[in-house]
């Protein structure tokens, strides 16, 4: 029987988002909320989270980094509610709430494989990229995880199965940072940065979006 005569559909489940885009004017805002970010770092010392080395911001930014990173936020919103639907399919408006930090790393610095509990998306936003954006060699990528595990292609690593996709089934993919880059993803998604080898400064915002009351549009 040839493959002409099977009368097959197939479906693809279990996907997982990441979104990402570039915001405008973000020279401006980036100076702005890299001479923020740096003169909170002046101010306090870093927390211990997932960072491996560098600066971890502690207070709230909204705190202390000024009204750009409210344009940062509320388009992550509108991602968010563009990536969110009940399940019957309908748009949902959510009432986000966001909290954000600042990372700073510098030659060497890195952040462990980690996840977010107890929030629906998560996100980076790149205030500098340290020069990553056009030197491949300076590291610093953001690197997720398939959260099916390596089992997917434990049995056969050469291959993958054909569902149109990036054949990234049991594998991690990596992101190159980018000044102006905002990305967003589950927040139970696990992720890590690569060591940054550069000799300036890898700055990122990351936050979380909680989900609070939602309703029908």
């Amino acid at each position: 029987m040839g493959d002409s005569e099977l009368d097959m559909q197939v479906g693809h489940f279990f996907a997982t988002p990441v979104a990402a885009t570039l915001l405008d004017d973000s020279a401006a805002r980036n100076a702005d909320l890299k001479e923020r970010i740096l003169a909170e770092r002046a101010r306090e010392g870093s927390i211990a989270a997932s960072n491996l080395g560098g600066w971890h911001s502690g207070r709230p930014m909204d705190e202390w980094a000024g009204p750009r990173i409210d344009e940062v936020l509320s388009a992550a919103r509108r991602m968010a509610d563009r990536l969110t639907m009940d399940r019957s399919g309908q748009a949902v408006r959510a009432n986000w709430s966001t909290r954000a930090w600042a990372n700073i790393n510098e030659h060497g610095h890195a952040n462990e494989f980690h996840y977010h509990p107890g929030v629906y998306w998560s996100g980076t936003y790149y205030v500098d990229d340290g020069g990553r954006a056009s030197d491949e060699s300076l590291g610093g990528e953001f690197e997720i995880m398939d959260p099916r595990g390596p089992g997917v292609a434990m049995y056969a690593p050469s291959l993958v199965f054909s569902d149109g996709g990036h054949n990234t089934g049991g594998t991690n993919v990596r992101f190159t940072p980018r000044a102006g880059l905002l990305m967003l993803f589950p927040g139970w998604l696990y992720h890590q940065v690569r060591p940054y080898l550069g000799s300036t400064q890898r700055i990122s915002i990351a936050f979380n979006l909680s989900l609070g009351d939602s309703r029908l549009p």
